[in-house]
């Protein structure tokens, strides 16, 4: 075994499930439904945030009061990684790399703005919104809806203190992080990393942005196999990952291995470009896959055309199980990808499958290699390949 080989050794999920590795395991587990709220947010279905008792993570409450809900429940996420690695005494050492948007914005501004300006003719509108738009806003709002200060909290809260990175970009800025933290890790420029993001859908600001363009379900809900839309949840994933040598000489027990990660951004400028992606992805990771059942974690959200083309990609790979956890959960932008790694890691730790989470998923039993897919609803594809990590091999 290398000594650079990165283990995932710990994980911080929360999501309309709840919170924590076993607690999302026992749900996934029991085929538990999904938690939709169809009518808070109407015509857009939503998975709500679970209730979170902030202080068991978050124990100041002024740190409580200057985050926005998305960054109290990354940071939320962020301590349940920690102390599932048994990490809290690595922090001052430890590189954190995050992938966030941007913060939300002031809705009742917003709506104040915009129908002062509907009443007036176009040649008025324009010099009144720039007005209003510097006299209503804050500095400190501006402030608060920098991506980078769920670092900057995660850092205050946790003591986080090595480097620290944010990425922007929605789907693929979580792709890049894990890629980017792997790959400085197998470089020795770093023993241990926190990776993850942070997503809250429901939220009218972020609904509007990703309706207006079309990228949503609206109505009733439907599992992603029967939507051409996405319906956004509260997703919020990190993972420790550390290099084999430093958790071995620590004494901490690996979940699983990351033996590739890889991320491509297709022009999605004729069919077939995201799937051809895919599939250059793949020919370069999969030698590094054992012989023996290979289960896919699919990030696929419901946006058209992304999924159909990840499914033909699938269905030539022919995997012999296939689990959506978009289905249960909803679509998490910038924590997706690394929330469905911590499920893949999960899965080869527990060597078995959680329940189907989509009436097109399939297969079970206990996978000898779990695959993750990416697939923004924009752009950016990723796959990462996972692996036991036990140590012959």
């Amino acid at each position: 075994m290398s000594a650079r080989d990165a283990w995932i050794t710990g994980i911080g999920l929360v999501t309309s499930l709840g919170e924590g590795a076993e607690a999302h395991w026992a749900a996934l587990s029991a085929g538990t439904a999904p938690r939709v709220d169809e009518a808070a947010f109407a015509p857009f279905p939503v998975h709500p945030a679970p209730a979170l008792d902030l202080d068991r993570q978050i124990p100041k409450k002024g740190d409580q009061r200057q985050m926005e809900p998305w960054q109290r429940a990354g940071t939320y996420a962020a301590g349940l990684a920690l102390d599932s690695a048994g990490a809290r005494g690595l922090v001052s050492d430890m590189h954190m790399i995050v992938a966030a948007g941007g913060g939300e914005r002031d809705i009742a501004l917003d709506e104040a703005v915009a129908a002062e300006i509907a009443r007036l003719p176009p040649e008025q509108a324009g010099p009144v919104l720039n007005e209003r738009l510097q006299t209503g806003l804050r500095p400190t709002l501006f402030l608060a809806q920098l991506s980078n200060l769920l670092a900057g909290n995660i850092s205050i809260v946790h003591g986080v203190t090595g480097s620290s990175r944010t990425f922007m970009g929605e789907e693929s800025a979580a792709a890049d992080a894990v890629r980017i933290a792997c790959a400085r890790l197998a470089e020795g420029r770093g023993e241990v990393f926190l990776v993850g993001g942070a997503f809250l859908g429901a939220r009218w600001d972020i609904l509007l942005l990703y309706g207006a363009g079309g990228g949503l379900l609206r109505g009733p809900f439907a599992p992603v196999s029967a939507r051409t839309g996405m319906v956004l949840g509260c997703v919020n994933a990190f993972l420790v990952i550390e290099a084999a040598e430093h958790a071995r000489a620590r004494g901490a027990a690996p979940l699983a291995r990351i033996a590739a990660v890889a991320t491509d951004a297709s022009r999605r400028a004729a069919p077939g470009a995201i799937r051809a992606s895919l599939e250059g992805l793949w020919q370069g990771m999969a030698a590094a896959a054992p012989a023996g059942p290979l289960a896919v974690i699919s990030g696929a959200s419901g946006a058209a055309p992304a999924t159909a083309e990840e499914r033909g990609f699938l269905s030539a790979l022919a995997p012999a199980a296939l689990r959506t956890p978009a289905s249960l959960w909803g679509h998490g932008m910038e924590a997706a990808f690394p929330a469905n790694i911590a499920l893949g890691a999960l899965a080869l730790s527990k060597r078995a499958l959680f329940a189907p989470c989509d009436p097109a998923d399939s297969g079970s039993g206990a996978p000898a290699a779990v695959l993750v897919t990416g697939v923004g609803h924009w752009r950016g594809e990723a796959l990462a390949l996972l692996l036991p990590a036990e140590e012959e091999r």
